[in-house]
């Protein structure tokens, strides 16, 4: 790079032209011209994934499913300080038992790989060179105290912060003067005044004068590593991406990046942006609420399908809203014009009625009755091992007859905190019950323990009510 820079002091040579002018996009999903559809998900794996992430991925993968086209998963790895270990791994897993896999991801590989920033610093490398060529961007020497006492200034005067643009305008004499001293300065993108009007899938026209309220950003640090703003066009644009939908939060920075690809001389893709997932009190889903993530869901023995349900049955994109839609029934029915800006609100407390819907269909259909009961079996004796003393309970006609009784046998409740109508939950439960007397019409703490070691910390008393009429005839289930 210093040696690029070198090059460029060279007297007699005038900035060359920020590229061809952007073309105005038409009023369409971009999908009727024959090129194939390429979205990705690329979230930064500095936490585990979340229900905002698992509902993001989502809408990636129907639109792509709908359309024939591929889904990608990036991980964008270029904050090094804030990686979280297993993260990676985490999200991965999670959309895999989520039952959205990835076409082309860090782990299947695919034709665009690698999938992870950190190994694709070259490429960043190259598109940062080529805007120092057109005099697009500029080597900035400020130091991080510098730009600390900028921001400070601008809150202390209740201003938004921004760089002032210092090292725009300095001389060729001036910036060799300073590679000498500073041979790896960042590189910051030279932003236009006028910046282009775009048609957002969902939000409509937008244009956001980015220049007015932002300083040039910085698009290349001093270690070599991009930040989002460079490393999220060069990608798209290598990966083929013909559509991005990612959360309205970046509606404002797209502006920015249509800048950058009108300076590298590259069509930009469609851009959707969807409205935020919210709680149901209109307060933002927290990496702090422990949760939102979807190995909590997981491990509490929800039903994949339910969460997918739940968090597009809150928002927007369908027909209708209606309860029970399969995967294969939201890739049918989704419609990416329908989406509105309102955000969604999502309400949790729903969600055992929603595995429950899911959890019935799952056992009305004797093929996926048994993957059913083969997925439980599993579960038992990976919880509890050799602790299982009676392994009949592990039969797969015992087991299958329990769960046609959760069915047949309304009446009976079974509740405890986070977990209730959970499949594991409800073989546990009927299992206790055909351990019981008819004169024993109440499982206390300690039977639970029996069944549940890892949530004796937070069930306390978990009672289970049984009609005094069926429990004479629970012999001819046993």
């Amino acid at each position: 790079m210093a040696v690029l820079l070198k090059r460029l002091l060279q007297p007699g040579r005038p900035p060359a032209a920020l590229g061809r002018p952007l073309g105005r996009r038409e009023a369409s999903l971009g999908t009727d011209s024959g090129a194939a559809v390429r979205v990705r998900f690329a979230p930064s794996p500095t936490g585990f994934l979340h229900l905002g992430g698992l509902r993001t991925a989502l809408y990636n993968y129907i639109f792509a499913k709908k359309h024939q086209g591929s889904f990608i998963l990036r991980l964008e790895d270029t904050d090094q300080t804030r990686l979280v270990p297993g993260a990676a791994e985490n999200i991965e897993d999670m959309l895999e038992w989520a039952g959205i896999p990835p076409d082309e991801s860090p782990r299947r590989g695919g034709p665009a790989g690698p999938y992870l920033q950190s190994q694709r610093l070259e490429l960043y490398a190259q598109a940062a060179e080529a805007l120092l060529k057109t005099g697009a961007a500029y080597p900035c020497f400020c130091s991080p105290q510098r730009l600390e006492l900028l921001k400070r200034e601008a809150l202390r005067n209740h201003q938004t912060p921004r760089y002032d643009n210092r090292c725009r305008n300095l001389s060729p004499g001036q910036v060799a003067q300073k590679l000498a001293k500073d041979p790896k300065p960042a590189i910051r993108f030279r932003l236009e005044e006028e910046a282009p009007a775009f048609q957002d899938l969902v939000y409509g026209w937008n244009r956001h004068d980015v220049a007015t309220v932002e300083g040039d950003p910085v698009i290349l640090k001093s270690d070599g590593f991009p930040t989002y703003h460079l490393a999220c066009v060069v990608d798209d644009h290598h990966m083929g991406v013909s559509h991005v939908l990612r959360g309205s939060e970046w509606l404002v920075s797209t502006s920015k990046h249509l800048l950058l690809y009108r300076a590298l001389g590259w069509s930009p893709p469609h851009f959707a942006h969807l409205p935020l997932l919210l709680n149901k009190d209109g307060s933002k889903l927290s990496k702090r609420q422990g949760d939102i993530f979807l190995e909590h869901f997981a491990a509490a023995g929800f039903l994949p399908d339910a969460l997918l349900d739940i968090i597009t049955n809150c928002g927007s994109g369908f027909a209708e809203n209606q309860m029970g839609r399969t995967l294969s029934e939201l890739i049918t029915q989704f419609d990416l014009t329908r989406i509105t800006c309102h955000s969604a609100l999502l309400d949790l407390e729903k969600l055992p009625e929603f595995n429950r819907l899911h959890l019935r269909r799952l056992v009305s259909s004797e093929t996926q009755r048994r993957q059913l009961v083969g997925k439980l079996q599993t579960l038992v004796q990976e919880a509890f091992g050799n602790q299982l003393q009676d392994r009949d309970v592990l039969d797969q006609a015992y087991v299958e007859r329990i769960i046609l009784l959760r069915q047949v046998w309304g009446p009976v409740l079974w509740e405890t905190e986070g977990v209730g109508g959970s499949p594991f939950w409800c073989v546990r439960a009927w299992s206790l019950v055909l351990s019981v007397t008819a004169s024993s019409p109440r499982v206390t703490f300690a039977a639970c323990r029996i069944w549940s070691p890892q949530h004796t910390p937070t069930c306390g008393l978990a009672q289970l009510w049984i009609e005094h009429s069926w429990a004479p005839s629970r012999s001819r289930w046993m």
